[in-house]
């Protein structure tokens, strides 16, 4: 056996060569002129102007709010005529039992944090506990009898 008598066990796949005389000149099988017809063309993807074309959210807070301050906490709004409505007088009103009445939602799996606001009135005496409260919802709550337990 000598070096000269070796052969691969696969052929060897070659592309042919065009553009470089011979056969296959002009176009060499390119079409004729154009974006196409040039070397290292590449053609814009169509999925990137349907990209464009959506509406974007501008401004600095739209777009990074979440990246700028992502320890922030999210509160979710409860006004004091929808504690009025949902809970009798004695109860004591907690996140767990907002969710259980639907006036919160979870989010990710996980009950959001809540905050009372001083919007109506409130003439049932209720414990709030583990909520932040404004001052007016302070101060409705205290009126009514109730208290605020944090």
């Amino acid at each position: 056996m000598q070096s000269n008598t070796l052969a691969p066990k696969t052929a060897r796949i070659t592309t042919p060569r065009v553009g470089r005389g011979g056969k296959r000149g002009k176009t060499s099988g390119r079409g004729t002129k154009g974006q196409n017809a040039r070397a290292g063309h590449r053609k814009r993807p169509e999925m990137r102007d349907l990209l464009k074309k959506l509406p974007k959210l501008r401004g600095h807070g739209q777009n990074r709010s979440h990246t700028v301050r992502s320890n922030r906490l999210i509160y979710s709004p409860v006004n004091l005529t929808m504690l009025e409505a949902a809970f009798s007088a004695g109860d004591t009103v907690t996140p767990e039992t907002l969710y259980k009445k639907g006036l919160v939602r979870a989010r990710g799996g996980k009950i959001s944090y809540v905050k009372i606001l001083g919007t109506g009135s409130l003439t049932k005496a209720l414990t709030i506990s583990d909520c932040a409260a404004s001052g007016a919802a302070k101060s409705a709550v205290e009126a009514a009898g109730g208290s605020l337990v944090s």
